[in-house]
């Protein structure tokens, strides 16, 4: 038995900025950021939330795989941005699809979200816990980004995709690699809520940094070491890669379409010369969208889908790498 996927859906928040915008918040300009990252804008959210840009995703991929919210018995989102600490984004998305047949829950595992997501729906289908899973990338990194930050700033946007998968006899996920290196926790961070419990003293609670913040509540903003993280990721994807193509016992030319985290384009770069693959067959779309964390490859994944880039047979190996440092790569066959 495999899972395939029978509809997906993605959407953008009208709001953007551009990199001329960003130019007038810190000290860069557009030709610096496209050169080093390949983003020229980036959607933001103004009147739309996690949940919001989530429901919208998962309507266009329910109406895509022609069913309806009562079919779904699974729906699993990743976030590193939910509206609230609890409950989860998944149970508010389950609520405002009226999906009341699903059980619903959210993973953190950053840019390898939705694979993370996908490959735990895979397992619970093949184990008869579920039949229909709704699966969802979605972040607002515009609110846990440090505008001031030339090194992050430049890079987050806002977004949402989804996807509906059931089990196939015949195509779908082909083979899954996934993995984590917490000793690298501290290359991509953003801190939570201050501890304010009434056994501390006023000073224990928070740090230095975060008694001077303009933010009350003590939470963080996105904190990158960049060359760290670029270290990893031109190293542990080509592995992960040639773990999965191993797993499934296909060949690298034989992969129609590379479908990898929207990161830098200057990592995909490295990764398709270090595995001596053609820049042709990564797609990409961080121009216009940025780096939406867990919803960059979903999103890619529905442009992809409907532009006929992707085709019925065709074999796609998608790769997500980030924070925790996590990565996921899997050979699906559409």
């Amino acid at each position: 038995m495999y899972t395939k996927i029978i509809g997906t859906g993605s959407y953008l928040p009208t709001g953007k900025l551009t990199n001329d915008d960003i130019a007038k918040l810190v000290d860069t300009n557009d030709e610096w950021i496209k050169e080093r990252t390949g983003i020229g804008s980036r959607h933001i959210a103004t009147d739309d939330t996690t949940v919001s840009m989530a429901v919208k995703a998962s309507k266009k991929a329910l109406e895509a795989a022609k069913i309806t919210a009562d079919d779904l018995d699974l729906i699993i989102v990743g976030t590193i941005s939910a509206d609230d600490l609890l409950p989860s984004t998944a149970c508010r998305v389950q609520d405002e699809l009226k999906a009341l047949n699903a059980c619903a829950f959210d993973v953190n595992a950053a840019c390898s979200g939705f694979m993370y997501a996908y490959t735990i729906a895979d397992s619970m289908i093949k184990n008869s816990l579920a039949k229909k899973a709704l699966i969802i990338g979605v972040e607002t990194l515009s609110k846990i980004t440090d505008w001031s930050d030339r090194g992050t700033c430049i890079l987050f946007g806002d977004g949402a995709g989804a996807a509906i998968i059931e089990a196939s006899d015949d195509k779908g996920m082909l083979a899954v690699d996934i993995g984590s290196d917490g000793t690298k926790a501290d290359a991509l961070y953003c801190h939570s809520r201050s501890n304010t419990n009434p056994l501390l003293k006023e000073t224990d609670n928070c740090s230095v940094e975060d008694l001077t913040s303009s933010d009350p509540l003590g939470m963080g903003h996105i904190t990158m070491n960049g060359p760290e993280v670029f270290k990893f990721a031109i190293k542990q994807v080509p592995v992960s890669i040639e773990k999965v193509l191993c797993k499934s016992d296909i060949a690298k030319k034989d992969i129609d379409i590379y479908l990898l985290h929207q990161a830098n384009m200057r990592i995909i770069a490295s990764i398709s010369k270090r595995l001596k693959i053609d820049i042709s067959k990564f797609p990409h779309n961080m121009e216009d969208a940025g780096n939406t964390s867990a919803a960059s490859i979903p999103i890619l994944l529905d442009k992809c889908i409907r532009e006929e880039i992707i085709k019925p047979d065709m074999k796609v190996l998608i790769a997500g790498f980030g924070a925790g440092l996590t990565w996921s790569a899997a050979v699906i066959q559409f």
